[in-house]
């Protein structure tokens, strides 16, 4: 694979993309499917929405920095930023963490050769618009925000704490 020149404004946002990749995996590791539904008779979203929304924001990434034609076996669910669905069963955590290998390499290169033109282009959404750059920055915050809320739905459950390592 041909190593990309990343952009000095990129270096930060792909350390934690790196740093976050592997902690997916672990923040799942041994959580039942049926665990994985448990909202803990709150309003909070649960494991399974909270792992296949952060599959989907990695696939949502890619496509936006030109990594097209690609989507996760869960896209039904998650497509256009849909919250999570009343009495829905949704994939098993093996499911998320197949299409999170998948689409990790993928979305790590488009970002790695994102231009600084791309970077300052404006993201538009319905009653906001911000530099692509402000948007992965987002992004990669969400990343860490739902890893730590499935870390603490870990121990919430009786699961031990999420390895780093």
């Amino acid at each position: 694979m041909e190593t990309a020149i990343v952009s000095n404004r990129m270096l930060g946002l792909i350390a934690l993309y790196d740093l976050q990749t592997p902690f997916f995996n672990n923040v799942l590791d041994e959580i039942s499917d049926e665990d994985a539904h448990n909202r803990l008779n709150t309003k909070a979203n649960h494991v399974a929405w909270l792992a296949g929304s952060l599959v989907q924001q990695r696939f949502d990434l890619a496509e936006m920095f030109g990594a097209t034609g690609h989507k996760q076996a869960a896209y039904d669910l998650f497509k256009e930023n849909k919250g999570i669905q009343e009495g829905v069963t949704y994939p098993s955590l093996e499911s998320y963490k197949k299409d999170w290998a998948r689409i990790t390499p993928i979305c790590r290169e488009a970002l790695a050769k994102a231009t600084d033109e791309k970077l300052n282009s404006m993201f538009e959404m319905p009653g906001m618009q911000f530099p692509f750059f402000d948007m992965i920055t987002f992004s990669m915050y969400r990343e860490a925000n739902c890893i730590g809320q499935i870390a603490l739905y870990r121990r919430l459950l009786g699961y031990g704490a999420m390895k780093y390592m």
